[in-house]
């Protein structure tokens, strides 16, 4: 930082000197020196401010970005703090900040897009959370149209909103030098929320939104305006990459949304794990509410829902965007069904019947977008033919890599003549004979395994540019690690908004269900009467509501013969059972008023995160469900596994077990 102190002439000086040193070790011999004063003093002093701007950037050196969709960082950015943990920002059009961290949002002036979404003055605040488990958010001012006054009058206008804000002397002073047409200025300020506090608690992710560390050792003054809101800036390649399939893709499906000229669109979303899909369908539903109140969202993918806890299939009514990733906007649908797995690889005739359960619900009065599974082989391509027949989209988006073969091109007439799992193809109905009549051997076959042909789709192809596009083995973070983070989020939702400190789970007060009060059922597998108990004590549970009737069992609990499809209202923690007062201690942060629907419960093979047992605060001595000493041998058991935030890390087993 003492070269910053230099005048333009020492710094020329040590230039040349370096270069002179540079040269003698090529054993080359030196450039004259008068070579570099020339130009004059004006062209000097340009150098010398060029030279310190080096120097000041905390960024290293690094050829600009050529990847559509990443912004170039320019030196125009400015920031200043007005008071600690808020911070104003100028950015000039065209200029981009991408970040890590997480902040609040707010539009002073002019006109700024977050990850597909534009956000003007007279909006509420907008959360933005940006961990390094996904791609960096990037806020970038892009083009508004001016009101009809003159520039002093824009100027005159600016510094009154700073005023507005009680931003001191000197930094408005130091906004407005800079202020230009086409300015956006922005409000960002520190962001805290119960579940990020609660997922914090844990060391396993207690850095989730704290920049990597920077090479370059030095710092800008806008860095540390940044720090101060809990933002590090990150190279512009760390953001979202957009490459032309998919913004031509996008374009047009938007166009689609916004002439309905033949109904509302329905947009199907697949391809292969790691490819993209829900960065993609969060982009598209960010771009749809620039113009569209709200959005209708089918997730038909157990692993990595976007709006709920793995395991679910679900639909929802989408009306603010989604500036973060699925952990970070936990919501309740407005209908869902807890499937109980992240795969239906074993049950993929209940899962159709989910999906139509819970697809039953739209009503085709707003566009739908629907996200899949990444199963894109063998049955999973099956399965999926099924799912384009059974939901019949106006829309395909295929995204793929250049070199994945597994996965056809999803066409109207490949849908239309190939067999599915549980649907047949064109090419197997016989053709009716002369008189009218269908061959008898195949009529009852038809009737019962047929579907109406479809009505045909537009097919949209879109290559991913980003790096390690379609390779799950490189992906930023291990599908299980996301997965525990959704939970956690979830349960963060039981500790106090108002509250900075988190309450462990242990010391919260569970709800007292009594036996006779709701039914239960293992759904992954099959267990004794006698050891139902020990399945829900210490699980995850799905809080359903059955339209039967609970039969009464003053004797012990209720458990059902079949797995149900119905409405699933949250998810909750049985923290124990009292088997003398038969009552179930559950800890969910389902509202009271909804917990009186509640008649069943759904135990399935989602885990809780290992961290909620192995890290409890406050306990000494032996965990509670935990054990260091069990017998592996004994049928039914398994050992906990602990992975990475890095999908690269490898997992490693631990020595404990739960036990009842």
């Amino acid at each position: 930082m003492a070269n910053r102190r230099l005048n333009p002439a020492s710094l020329l000086r040590r230039q040349r000197s370096r270069r002179r040193r540079r040269k003698a070790a090529l054993q080359s011999p030196p450039a004259p020196p008068e070579k570099k004063a020339r130009g004059g003093p004006d062209a000097l002093q340009r150098y010398a401010r060029e030279f310190a701007r080096g120097l000041l950037s905390a960024r290293p050196s690094q050829p600009p970005p050529t990847d559509e969709g990443a912004s170039a960082e320019g030196e125009m950015l400015t920031a200043v703090e007005a008071k600690e943990g808020r911070a104003f920002l100028l950015l000039p059009q065209g200029q981009a900040l991408t970040f890590t961290g997480k902040c609040s949002l707010m539009c002073l002036y002019g006109s700024v897009r977050v990850f597909g979404f534009n956000i003007v003055p007279d909006q509420p605040p907008y959360h933005l959370f940006s961990p390094y488990s996904h791609c960096a958010l990037t806020i970038e001012a892009v083009a508004y149209k001016e009101p009809e006054k003159s520039g002093k009058e824009m100027k005159a206008e600016a510094k009154s909103i700073l005023r507005a804000h009680l931003v001191p002397r000197d930094a408005r002073c130091k906004l407005m030098k800079d202020f230009i047409p086409q300015c956006s200025m922005i409000l960002l300020e520190r962001l805290d929320t119960p579940a990020t506090r609660f997922i914090h608690s844990y060391s396993n992710f207690s850095h989730i939104f704290k920049a990597k560390r920077q090479k370059a050792p030095s710092f800008t003054p806008e860095d540390t305006v940044l720090a101060s809101v809990g933002a590090g800036k990150q190279d512009p390649r760390n953001g979202l990459l957009m490459s032309e399939s998919t913004l031509s893709a996008v374009e047009e499906l938007v166009q689609a949304c916004q002439d309905e000229d033949e109904g509302c669109p329905i947009v199907l979303v697949c391809g292969p794990k790691s490819v993209g899909k829900s960065t993609f369908n969060r982009y598209l539903i960010n771009i749809l509410l620039n113009s569209l109140p709200c959005i209708e969202f089918l997730d038909c993918d157990l692993g990595q829902p976007e709006f709920t806890p793995p395991g679910c299939v679900s639909l929802i009514n989408v009306t603010e965007p989604l500036l973060g990733p699925p952990f970070t906007h936990q919501r309740t649908p407005r209908k869902m069904v807890y499937f109980g797995a992240t795969s239906c690889e074993q049950d993929t005739e209940r899962y159709i019947d989910t999906l139509k359960y819970v697809f039953s619900a739209y009503e085709r009065d707003v566009p739908l977008v629907i996200n899949t599974m990444g199963w894109v082989k063998g049955a999973g391509l099956l399965l999926l033919i099924d799912i384009i027949r059974l939901l019949a989209p106006s829309h395909i988006v295929q995204i793929s890599v250049e070199d994945f073969r597994d996965m056809p091109q999803l066409s109207p007439e490949y849908i239309h003549c190939t067999a599915g799992l549980h649907t047949r193809g064109k090419a197997l109905f016989r053709r009716k004979s002369l008189n009218g009549m269908e061959d008898s051997g195949q009529q009852g076959l038809a009737q019962a395994g047929s579907h109406p042909p479809h009505p045909g789709h537009q097919l949209l192809c879109v290559q991913p540019k980003f790096p390690g596009a379609g390779n799950a083995g490189t992906g930023r973070t291990h599908s299980s690690v996301l997965r525990d983070m959704a939970i956690l989020a979830y349960l963060g939702q039981l500790q106090p908004p108002d509250v900075e400190s988190v309450f462990p789970l242990h010391s919260l007060i569970p709800y007292q269900v009594p036996f006779n009060a709701v039914a239960l059922r293992v759904i992954h597998t099959e267990v004794a009467p006698a050891h139902i108990l020990y399945s829900v004590n210490a699980s995850w549970v799905g809080l359903c509501q059955v339209p039967d009737q609970v039969p009464c069992n003053a004797d012990g609990p209720v458990l059902l013969t079949h797995t149900p499809i119905c409405n699933c209202l949250g998810f909750g923690i049985v923290r124990g059972v009292d088997t003398d007062k038969k009552l179930y201690h559950i800890l969910t942060p389902v509202a009271p008023q909804n917990l009186r629907f509640v008649n069943c419960l759904l135990i399935g093979s989602i885990p809780i995160p290992n961290c909620i047992f192995l890290n409890q605060v406050g306990i000494e001595g032996e965990i509670p469900y935990v054990t260091s000493e069990y017998n592996y041998d004994i049928s039914g058991t398994d050992q906990l596994r602990r992975h990475g935030m890095f999908s690269g890390d490898l997992p490693q087993e631990t020595s404990y077990n739960f036990h009842g």
